[in-house]
């Protein structure tokens, strides 16, 4: 079988077997700790410039089905993983992980110790790398100096797109793309919410005209203060209506209020992070997949309110904005894959845009 090298920043080099499509793809080393959910991380655009360990020792073992993939194209930059499953075995399987990835031009390399590397971004944070099927002799200059660029620009709609809700409609939604998962959009027309899809660059007054009761931030990827000129139209929408932010748009909200966002070591990417609402003492299983968090004494100035934490390491995992009638979540409710203990969150929503709910802090 052909060979594949994983190069990273610090120059260790681990040869494995080469999978997907051959060629040299350089990213932000990153991993997960999710069991499942393989269509849906690879077509996550929050994954966007990065390439990505699988913690879970095989890969795929269900096969692919189109219906799970969450955006129409790939945006991990290579995947990483102990093993790979050639003969997947699920009745939904429509494809195999590694025909899948020659499909995308994706570069994998298994029979690697991803255990090791994952304690090596766990002990010194996260670094970039290099995925090459050819001379493992790539400059690690080159690899030390990329960084992920445009990343929001990249992945939202290129203008804006209509869907309609399942039943009768009830509501209507400003859904704002900075790399939007579809489930969340499903999320929100399954509850009666006709949901316009806004690229990242829409104004607020292109979306206040919209006749909306409601404002969506979605996620995506990339480091949130690289989003200056968002920021400057979620502050001119802030009170208008109703507002609810996920991941990308968690944090853009955070900044937008005047809160800061900084890095974390190695991100939290799974499907069974710990959260608790402070409100509620309740500890839910979440979805995630993030590598910036919101600066949590720095909430107070901003009129924000902690309502959720992360049990395992204490960061901000949800804000309340009370004078904004707004509130946003750090981990993904919609939880494709992963548990859907908070999906409810979407229903606070609808609540408030019907104004049985005030968001109260």
């Amino acid at each position: 079988m052909k060979k594949a090298y994983l190069i990273l920043q610090n120059g260790a080099v681990y040869e494995g077997t080469a999978f997907g499509a051959d060629g040299t793809s350089i990213g932000e080393l990153v991993f997960t700790t999710a069991m499942t959910g393989c269509a849906e991380s690879l077509s996550d655009p929050s994954y966007y410039g990065q390439i990505v360990i699988y913690t879970f020792p095989q890969l795929c073992n269900y096969g692919i089905a189109e219906a799970d993939m969450e955006s129409p194209r790939v945006h991990v930059r290579g995947v990483v993983v102990r093993e790979y499953c050639q003969t997947p075995s699920n009745f939904r399987s429509e494809e195999a992980v590694d025909d899948f990835l020659k499909r995308h031009n994706i570069i994998g390399i298994a029979g690697v110790d991803t255990r090791e590397l994952t304690q090596l971004i766990r002990d010194g944070g996260v670094m970039n790398a290099v995925i090459t099927t050819g001379a493992p002799d790539y400059p690690l200059e080159k690899i030390k100096a990329y960084r992920v660029i445009e990343s929001v620009e990249n992945t939202s709609t290129k203008s804006p797109l209509v869907l309609l809700p399942d039943g009768a409609q009830i509501h209507s939604v400003a859904l704002i793309d900075y790399g939007a998962k579809k489930s969340i959009a499903a999320s929100l027309t399954k509850r009666g919410c006709k949901v316009t899809v806004y690229p990242y660059n829409a104004t607020a007054g292109q979306i206040l005209s919209g006749g909306h009761d409601g404002i969506m931030l979605a996620n995506g990827p990339g480091d949130p203060q690289d989003n200056a000129a968002c920021i400057k139209e979620i502050q001119k929408l802030f009170g208008k209506l109703p507002m609810f932010g996920i991941c990308l748009g968690h944090q853009l909200m955070a900044l937008a209020a005047g809160a800061y966002t900084e890095k974390l070591k190695f991100g939290h990417r799974g499907a069974n992070q710990p959260v608790k609402d402070l409100k509620t003492s309740r500890v839910h299983i979440t979805s995630q997949n993030h590598g910036y968090a919101v600066n949590i004494p720095s909430l107070a100035a901003a009129g924000g309110v902690l309502r959720c934490l992360n049990v395992n390491d204490g960061t901000c995992e949800g804000v309340d904005y009370p004078d904004y009638n707004a509130f946003s979540l750090q981990f993904h409710p919609e939880a494709h894959g992963g548990p859907l203990d908070k999906e409810h969150a979407f229903d606070l929503f609808t609540d408030i845009m019907e104004g049985k709910e005030h968001v109260q802090g």
